[in-house]
Formats: C-alpha cells, structure tokens, sequence
C-alpha cells in the first residue's frame, strides 16, 4: 500500500485500513518514505492538495497521530520503523507546540500517541508484565533508547503536567503512559522525583543546603513533595471507571518494589482523609473487574514493597482482599479471558517467593480454580490442529495459569502433591512442554522445576508419567528459545540429585556433553545454572560419576572458575570442589589432580573473597580436607596464607560461615592434636574466646549435627537451594549473640581441646 498524498480524507481511509489489520500495516511500513512524511507532519504543514479539500492542519495532525498509534500496536517491523523515523520524539516536540495544547482533540490524539508507543517500547524492552514475547537484540536495543528519551527530565517536563490536564481523554493517557511503561528502578525514580519547574525552583531555593533532594521524605513528613503521586491519588477518587483504573495501574507501577513509597501510600494521607493503601482496598470492591484488577495489582506491590522492606510485617488483611478478587475471577466460567490473564500475573506478582502467601492462596482455594481453568482450556490429545486454530488469548491464559502454578507450588511439599496427586496436574504439565507457544513451554518448565524440589514427586510422578524424560528433551533441544533452555536447565538441576531415579539415566544419555556445550554460551544465568547441575550431579555422588564429570570439565576448568570474577560462578566452583572432596577417595582424587599449590591457591582466593557464599562453599572444602587423612591436613598449615584467610574469615564472616569454619578447626585438633601449637600461634584463642564471651556459649548448641570424627555434618541437597537474588558481602566483625550461639557451642569445645584453662570462668 502507497500513499503519496497527505490530507485528512486519505489519513482516515489509511486508519479504517491499517486498524486490526497486520498485512496491511507490514505493507504500509515497507513505504519508509511516506511513514517519515507520516511522522513529519505532526510538526510541519502539509502542502494542500488541489484535487481534494485539505481541511486544517489540527486535522491531518490528528488523523496522523491516529495512523501512528495503530502502526505502534503492531509487529516488530511496524514499531521499528517508527522509531526510526523518530515517531516518539517529534510527538514530544508536537506536544511542547501552544496551539496544540490549546486543541483539545489534537493534545488529547497526540498524548493517546506517545502512550502507544510508549507501552509498546516497554513491552520490547522488558521486564514483561505479561505473556512471553521474542523480539531480536537489534529492536530491542534499538527501543530501549527511544524508551530512555522518555524519561529524561526534559521530556517528563512536556507530558507529566498533563496529569491535571482539564481534558480527561488527556489526562487518561498520561497515567496509562506510567502505568504501562514504567518498568525499570531508574524509571520509577524519575516519575516520583519529579516537580513542576516553577515548584522545583521554589523547592531548590527554600531547601539548606545540607538537606538531600527527597521529595518522597518530603511528601511523608508533611511537606510539598511527590507531585506524580498526589495527582494519582487524587484521580484514584475520581468518579470515571476509566480513570480510576488508570490511576490504580500508574500507582501500582511506581510502587513496584519501592519500599520508600509503599511506605507512604500505606501510612500518610495523601490528597485524602486516608493513606492511599485504604482507597486501594476499597477499589478492589469495584463492581467493575477491571478496577479491581487494577487495585489488586497495586494493592500486591505495595504488600510485596513493605514486605521486602520489613520481612515478616505483611499485611494479610490487605492479601486475603486480593486473593478474594483473584479467585473470583478465575473461578467464574463466564469472565472474560484478558480478566483471568491478569488475575494470574496478579496472583503470582502476589505469592512469588512468598512462602506464607502460598500456603493463603491454597487455604482459600486458589489452586483448584487454576487447576480447573488449566484443564479446561488445555486438550491433552496430541493434534497439532488444535493449535493452530486457538485464539490467542486461550494460549496467553494457559501460559498465566501455569505461571502462576509454579509459583505457588515452589515451596510447601503438601501443595506440590497437591499439583501432582489430587488435580492430576502433570499429564497437563507434559503436554504443555511441547506445545507450539514458547510461553507454555517455558511455564511448564517452571511447573516441573517447582514440582521436582520434592524427593517423593521426583521418584513417582515426575518419574513414573514420563514428565522428567519429556523435560529432558527439550533441554537437550539446540534451536529452543533460550528462555526455555535456562528453565528446563533449572529443573534439570533437581532431576540430577542423588535421590533421582534420573540421574544416571541422563549421565547415559548426554547430560555433560550438553551441558558443558551450554555453559560456552554467553549467558550468565545459564552458566551459573550449568555449575549448579553439575554440582548436584557431584554430590553423594560415586567415583565412576566423579571422573566421568571431571573429565568433561577438566580440572584447568575447574581452577579457572574457582578463580573466577563472577561471584556465583566461584561460588559453585567451590561447591562443587565441596562435592569433590566430601569422602576420602574424593580427597585423594582433587589433591592428585590439582596439585598441592594449585589447591592451596585455590582456596586462599576462596577465604579471601569479599562475598560471602563464596567464604562459605570454602570452608565447607576446608572441613572435608579437615576430616582426611593428616598428609591432606598439612596441606591447611604449611601454606600459611589458608590459616590466615581462615583466621580472617571468622572474624569478618557471617554465623552461616562461622559454624562450618569453628566445626573445621574442631575436627583438625580431634584427629590432630599435634597442630594445636599452629592454631594458637594463628592467633585463633583469642577469636573464639570473644566469640565464646559474646554470646554467653555455655549452653547445648541447637540444630548443631558433628559427626562422630568431629566434623560438621552439611546437607548438600539443592532441592532447598535456589539462585540467589544477590550476594552477600562480609561486614567487619559483627557477632550477634543469638545467630553465633551454634558457631559458640563449637568455639568451646575447640578451646577445651586446647586447653581448658584458657577459658576459666568466662563460661
């Protein structure tokens, strides 16, 4: 399709075409030149046609801006070349035009544009609120700049004052634009931290100079402040449903793991008689479902904020209102699919990583609605016809419905047998794995990784229906989506543990060879995920399994990675030397294969790393060599930087660092008492003596297992592990008396060992 002229005939006709229509919009985008003069027009005239009436400028503007939204909406080919004709910018500047903010119609068009494009970059651009979407590197580095343009102080200068635009389709738009592409920290940050000019510079003038530019400090104690959140509160209030919805979903977007402001909107009153926490609940009444999405959803970030901040102070008067909404929703046969989509993401965004709200959302019923809603629109026959006459949204809800499965089945055993034994769940599960959508395929992968943290559904279920085998088939997968590589990688990891039935079937079956060929992928997540199977491959594991495994890996490999700049590749370097040496034969292998020197440098780069996980896999390496033979031992004293690290490390470490440590030094003098001499020379006396003096360890140590040589027993289960969100880095010598008690327990029984006067009456 080409149009070679511009005026406000041809633009509708070119909008009735293009609306709902992808092939045309494909076509009309392959025209790059009219889409510039598209663009172009938004802010210069049009040369009148002298065939036609070219009716006002305001009018083709409009009709353009229209055109613009509709090609924004579509695929990735529309969208990019909009951006490249700097579609994003030239609305800004349209915007920042007198005449246009004095038409009503023509502000409003121009604002609906800039939110299009605006939702659309954030969706290219992640993190995605919904369905799984596959856009390439390219457009996606190509929208995040567009998106960054966006936020900048001078474009917020343009569009955020439109919130109290006197027009509501305006005003509508603007909070719909921060409901929807707000996705990021720094995002968020900009929007709440922003003011007026003309109340910036009063703000700067009236601040001392001392004082920090808080404007969420300021809004909590009373002061002038946080502008954006007022005027969303106070459109919260509103009587239109559209505005209140918008409102909700722009307050729920700033408060998305702010801590700071969910503190606000839960305790000071804003632009009403109540904290904006009370206006949300009451909204999650609406008799309009999707204001009580849009209140549910905010209401969730603002739970799941103040629950990040204050661990162990959530509000479940405030859960137990959305999950009522929640599973309304998704218990109704006659609720509008798009409704149950987001009910879901709800409903996840809500229990993710929340132990307490999953075991709620059961109690409440929640799990056998999602296991019905699944059933019912997921056919287990295998016919490809099927798929390819579903509507979409049956495929994005089957895809929510499983996400949200996986969530809540993470962590309680009772709700996984649930999944698996009482909703008969894991046929569903299986055929979703080879489903033609990479969003199911990628949930179902999740389902299984959340279902496969349990021993008993790992050996029946998971085992038995052929579910894990499936699964494996799709890791070993080369052209999968990479997304659902990292999944069913992740799930793997669980399937590899000493108690799977699987796990010599997959070592016979490729296993190493794949994931070796993963980890050369320039993928963090995968890498880490790569270590973390072999490490559980290792543990409990036999010496056939031990040199099959490092024959893949190499024991170079090995060193490289312990030696690392990644702390969680180190990290699971080290866990899986922890693997390695954890009976004597597994000693004997890693001293004869690295080298006395080489592991001796080793493990100084562990205990000196300023990371604690890494500290912490170490000295469970140290414990096991600890509980070797006496030539292995002297390894720890003839290289005297390991008795430094170690002596540093208990001072400096955290308690889950401490107890493998102090059990480490207690099995080397109980099989060797010759080296009490270099402990006290190391300067250790003194250390566990404070240890001992703060926290008053006279008392029987709880949940302390010493093995009957003295070392400490460890549990080496990743089936209660997970990835963690963030590393934690070692504080200078900060002994809290409650969390030392068990490392104290230990700290004495070494002192006695060494000689029981050096305690006297301390304890």
């Amino acid at each position: 399709m080409t149009v070679r002229q511009i005026t406000v005939s041809s633009l509708k006709q070119l909008k009735n075409a293009v609306i709902g229509n992808p092939s045309a919009k494909l076509s009309l985008v392959r025209d790059s030149a009219f889409i510039h003069l598209l663009v172009s027009c938004l802010n210069h005239p049009i040369t009148p046609s002298t065939r036609e009436p070219q009716g006002s400028q305001d009018d083709i503007r409009i009709e353009a801006v229209h055109v613009i939204s509709s090609l924004a909406y579509g695929s990735e080919t529309t969208l990019s070349s909009l951006l490249r004709a700097n579609a994003h910018q030239e609305i800004v500047r349209a915007l920042t035009n007198p005449h246009a903010l004095n038409v009503p119609q023509l502000k409003a068009a121009l604002a609906r544009g800039l939110r299009v494009l605006a939702s659309s970059m954030a969706d290219v651009v992640g993190p995605s609120l919904g369905p799984m979407s596959t856009y390439t590197p390219e457009h996606r580095a190509e929208a995040k700049v567009a998106l960054k343009f966006l936020f900048e102080y001078e474009c917020l200068d343009v569009y955020l004052p439109l919130l109290e635009d006197s027009s509501p389709h305006t005003s509508l738009s603007i909070a719909q634009l921060i409901g929807a592409s707000v996705r990021t920290d720094t995002h968020r940050t900009a929007i709440i931290e922003w003011l007026p000019p003309s109340e910036r510079q009063k703000e700067i003038k009236n601040r001392r100079g001392w004082e920090k530019h808080d404007v969420v400090y300021q809004a909590a104690n009373g002061k002038h402040g946080a502008w954006v959140l007022r005027h969303l509160i106070a459109m919260i209030q509103r009587k239109d449903i559209k505005t209140q919805e918008a409102a909700l979903s722009a307050l729920g977007a700033l408060v998305m793991d702010n801590p700071s402001v969910a503190n606000i909107l839960t305790k000071t009153p804003l632009e009403a008689g109540v904290p904006a926490l009370n206006l949300v609940l009451a909204h999650a009444k609406s008799r309009v479902t999707a204001v009580q999405l849009a209140a549910s959803l905010c209401a969730t970030h603002i739970i799941r904020a103040q629950g990040n901040h204050h661990p162990g102070r959530l509000d479940h008067t405030a859960v137990l209102s959305v999950i009522h909404v929640v599973n309304r929703i998704l218990s109704s046969s006659s609720e509008q699919p798009q409704n149950q989509i987001k009910a879901c993401y709800t409903l996840y965004s809500l229990v993710r990583d929340e132990n307490d709200f999953c075991t709620e959302a059961v109690d409440r019923g929640v799990l056998g609605n999602l296991a019905s809603l699944v059933k019912s629109i997921t056919p287990l026959e295998n016919n490809c016809n099927w798929e390819i006459d579903e509507p979409e949204s049956r495929v994005s809800l089957r895809e929510a419905a499983l996400k949200a499965i996986a969530a809540i089945s993470l962590f309680d055993r009772v709700i996984k047998r649930e999944v698996a034994d009482t909703y008969d769940l894991m046929p569903i599960i299986q055929s979703c794995l080879t489903q033609k959508n990479v969003g199911v395929r990628c949930a179902a992968c999740h389902c299984l990784r959340s279902l496969s943290r349990d021993t008993a559904v790992i050996r029946t279920n998971i085992t038995d229906s052929g579910a894990g085998m499936a699964l494996y088939q799709v890791f070993k997968k080369e052209d999968e989506d990479v997304r659902v590589t990292a999944a069913s990688l992740a799930t793997v990891c669980n399937l590899v543990n000493d108690f799977s039935p699987l796990r010599s079937v997959m070592l016979d079956d490729g296993l190493l060879p794949r994931l070796l060929q993963l980890f050369g992928m320039e993928n963090q997540e995968i890498r880490v995920s790569v270590l973390w199977a072999i490490k559980n491959l290792l543990a409990k594991s036999v010496s056939r399994t031990k040199d099959l495994t490092m024959q893949h890996l190499g024991w170079p490999h090995l060193t490289e990675l312990a030696n690392d700049s990644d702390p969680e590749i180190q990290e699971q370097a080290f866990a899986i030397l922890r693997n390695l040496t954890e009976d004597e034969t597994g000693v004997s292998l890693v001293f004869e294969s690295m080298g006395d020197d080489t592991l001796a440098n080793c493990l100084s780069v562990g205990l000196d790393s300023p990371h604690e996980l890494v500290t912490r896999e170490t000295t469970y390496v140290l414990g096991h060599i600890a509980n070797s033979s006496r030539s292995q031992q002297d390894l720890i004293f003839t290289h005297p930087h390991i008795l430094d690290g170690m002596h540093n490390c208990l001072t400096d470490a955290r308690p889950g660092t401490r107890v493998p440590l102090v059990g480490c030094l207690l099995t080397l003098l109980r099989t060797n008492p010759r080296r009490k001499r270099d402990l006290m020379e190391a300067g250790f006396v003194s250390t566990l003596r404070h240890l001992c003096e703060r926290t008053g360890g006279s008392g029987p140590g709880g949940g302390i297992s010493v093995s009957g040589s003295g070392s400490l027993a460890m549990s080496t289960s990743p089936v209660h592990q997970m990835h963690p969100s963030h590393l934690h880095h070692r504080q200078r010598h900060m002994i809290c008396p409650e969390n030392d008690k068990e490392a104290a327990v230990l700290a004495k029984q070494v002192l006695d060992l060494m000689d029981p006067s050096i305690i006297g009456e301390v304890l």
